[in-house]
């Protein structure tokens, strides 16, 4: 019983509480009845010299009887125009405009109505005084506009002139003086509470300097940002030119990091086609902003089509690549998605992460390795996936040049197996990540890649010949499978289209420099690079998947992708800009070490190999490299040698590798005849 009468009294309540701006409304309607009337009388008063007794009679009853009904008039015709429903407080030039709307047609009611009445008195005049009519209006207006935008003129006031004390105040400098500028600066402005005040407008457009926007001068252009800064103390660094391209964009904040102020971004034209330019909508400067090129944007409606209903398998999972692979395709409503990876803990958390986000997602999280040819067949049995993406990989190179087998054994067999475990259970694409160390390798990691794409190639072509029977099954063990010299109950319509997706480094993604640089900035330095003049070609995750995603939707088989990404980037410029934008001065408070070369490192990466070529796709920044002729039987064969010599644990095997990938040249290199006399040796010792 108690409760309900809670229930009772609280619904009592709701009925009988009266929103605020209910009362205000309310308020403006009585303030508007007197103001409306209270003009016309003044400006009847006035134009008979102040003296009441000097009014003529007849227009005196004129204004007495067509008050209250102007009065009415005046609140309808406020109501319609939505006068009294307005935020005052963020009342702009909108709101004037109504204001004089409603001004002008009051007026004419006011000249109507008092002719009317005029019209018909004892001795029929046909108006009021021309003064009347024009002063009444302007008091009018001005009482209704003023007691509307006081408010705004008050919160004007408090921000521009009375300044918060200098220990919290923060000087801003804000660039760009276009649309997006001037809404950024308006909600800077709303806030009595807010401490960050703009004291200068930096913009390219000459014809907008030394002119002002809300009270806040333009000064110049990105040449006077240095020299502004230090003329108004500046703090922070506002950039609110959403249109821009990526270069600008870059030169700029290359600018501003010279200052040492913080920065903030606005993300995007997006937010300003749809009104969102709010001091909240800023973000910290990111360093992919440094990289001078436009994200890459793949088309999702082919990337939806392609996915949707289907069952997919993402080896490698729990990676960085792998892990948003399974983001974004959950996204697109698969029939069923299939997580395999060794490493439990990251397999752990995208599963936690997917069904959280995609409760009704089939989701499949499997542990185990691609080296293992029996789990990964009873997979590929058990779930039968239409779609593969292998990105399971070792992918660190001063690791794998500590221990180059396993790069064979998990990059090069693993992704063999993998694929031959595809076309055996009817999937219909296969999609490799690959990397743009797998051109002219000078490590073994990247020669491991290299691998990889010509046994996806290989692959492609036997399946385009009729011959997929002739590949090898190279399990390291006899099981239900076969040897690989039966044939017979080999599949005879394999449509499997195997392709590879070719791209540079990660930004944010595990072993990248960024982390690393990151952590040793927290932990005062120093940054350590390997060569001042190492460049390298960066991407970020989201746009490295899309390209994935997108290439699985172009296959025929056999091609090889590469992304167009842009201009390299030298990886000390890099960790620079990166020590600058966590606020501190390079070589000053955070100091920079040159590490020398790892092994198998080089100074620059490439996408393609000379003789590749590239054709282009539906995607301009998407292209497709021609594949180099190798010739594919002598290729297999020395492959299961490779093998062989891999699960030995050979000392031999770059040298071996060297023989297959032409284009790979490791160091302290061995002749032809010493490598072939240590492969038979080591080949014996397996046979015996």
């Amino acid at each position: 019983m108690e409760n309900k009468s809670k229930q009772i009294k609280k619904a009592v309540k709701r009925k009988l509480y009266i929103p605020h701006w209910k009362v205000i409304s309310a308020l403006l309607v009585l303030f508007d009845i007197v103001a409306v009337n209270l003009s016309f009388f003044l400006a009847l008063w006035l134009r008979f010299d102040c003296t009441i007794s000097k009014i003529p009679e007849f227009y005196l009853h004129t204004y007495l009887i067509f008050a209250p009904v102007y009065a009415v008039i005046c609140v309808l015709v406020f109501a319609f125009l939505k006068l009294y429903n307005t935020i005052w407080r963020f009342a702009n030039y909108n709101e004037l405009v109504r204001t004089v709307f409603a001004t002008v047609i009051t007026g004419l009611c006011q000249i109507l109505g008092t002719v009317i009445i005029l019209a018909h008195t004892p001795v029929p005049h046909w108006r009021m005084p021309i003064s009347y009519y024009l002063t009444g209006l302007m008091l009018q207006f001005l009482s209704v506009f003023g007691i509307r935008f006081a408010y705004r003129f008050t919160l004007v006031v408090k921000t521009q002139l009375i300044k918060p004390s200098s220990g919290d105040r923060k000087n801003v400098m804000l660039i760009g003086a276009g649309a997006a500028g001037q809404m950024l600066l308006r909600d800077l402005q709303k806030y009595e509470n807010n401490n960050d005040r703009v004291c200068c407008i930096i913009d390219d457009n000459e014809n907008k300097w030394n002119r002002f926007v809300e009270g806040v001068p333009v000064v110049g252009g990105r040449d006077d940002i240095l020299a502004s800064c230090k003329k108004y103390n500046i703090d922070k660094i506002y950039l609110a030119i959403p249109s821009t391209t990526a270069e600008q964009k870059r030169d700029i904040l290359s600018i501003c990091n010279e200052t040492g102020c913080e920065l903030k971004s606005l993300p995007g034209i997006y937010q300003l086609v749809n009104g969102e330019v709010t001091v909240a909508s800023m973000k910290n400067v990111a360093i992919e902003d440094l990289l001078g090129r436009d994200p890459i944007s793949a088309d999702l409606n082919e990337v939806f089509t392609f996915i949707q209903g289907k069952k997919i398998l993402v080896t490698g999972g729990g990676g960085s690549i792998g892990s948003e692979l399974c983001r974004q395709i959950a996204s697109h409503n698969p029939k069923q998605l299939i997580i395999f990876d060794v490493y439990e803990n990251n397999a752990y958390d995208i599963q936690l992460e997917l069904k959280n986000k995609y409760p009704n997602l089939n989701l499949v999280t499997l542990i185990g390795s691609v080296r293992d040819s029996r789990k990964i067949n009873q997979v590929f049995e058990e779930y039968k996936p239409d779609v593969v993406y292998h990105a399971a990989a070792h992918k660190h190179v001063p690791l794998m040049e500590d221990s180059p087998c396993e790069a064979i054994k998990n990059n090069a067999i693993g992704t063999y197996k993998t694929a031959y475990a595809a076309i055996l259970h009817g999937c219909n694409r296969f999609v490799l990540i690959s990397t743009d160390k797998a051109v002219n390798p000078t490590n073994i990691m990247g020669a491991s890649k290299r691998l990889c794409e010509m046994i996806i190639q290989s692959f492609a072509k036997k399946i385009k010949e009729g011959k997929a029977y002739e590949l090898p099954n190279m399990f390291t063990h006899a099981d239900e499978y076969g040897e690989g010299s039966d044939t017979a109950g080999f599949p005879t319509d394999i449509k499997t289209e195997f392709v590879a997706v070719r791209f540079g480094n990660v930004l944010g993604s595990n072993g990248s420099v960024i982390p690393l640089f990151k952590r040793q900035i927290e932990n005062g330095g120093p940054v350590t690079v390997t060569h001042p003049d190492i460049i390298r070609y960066f991407m970020t995750i989201p746009e490295a998947v899309s390209l994935v995603l997108q290439a699985g939707t172009y296959a025929h088989g056999g091609e090889i992708f590469v992304l167009d990404m842009g201009s390299p980037v030298k990886i000390d410029t890099l960790a620079r800009n990166l020590i600058k934008l966590s606020g501190y001065k390079p070589d000053v408070d955070i100091k920079i070490e040159y590490t020398g070369l790892r092994p198998g490192e080089k100074l620059y990466e490439e996408k393609l190999m000379a003789e590749e070529g590239k054709r282009k796709t539906n995607n301009d920044l998407i292209h497709i490299g021609n594949p180099i002729p190798f010739d594919v039987d002598s290729f297999l064969e020395q492959l299961q040698d490779l093998m062989i010599i891999a699960y030995m644990n050979s000392d031999n095997i770059r040298n071996l590798v060297a023989q297959i990938v032409t284009t790979y040249h490791p160091e302290n290199n061995e002749t032809v005849d010493d490598v072939e006399e240590s492969k038979d040796n080591d080949l014996d010792l397996v046979r015996v």
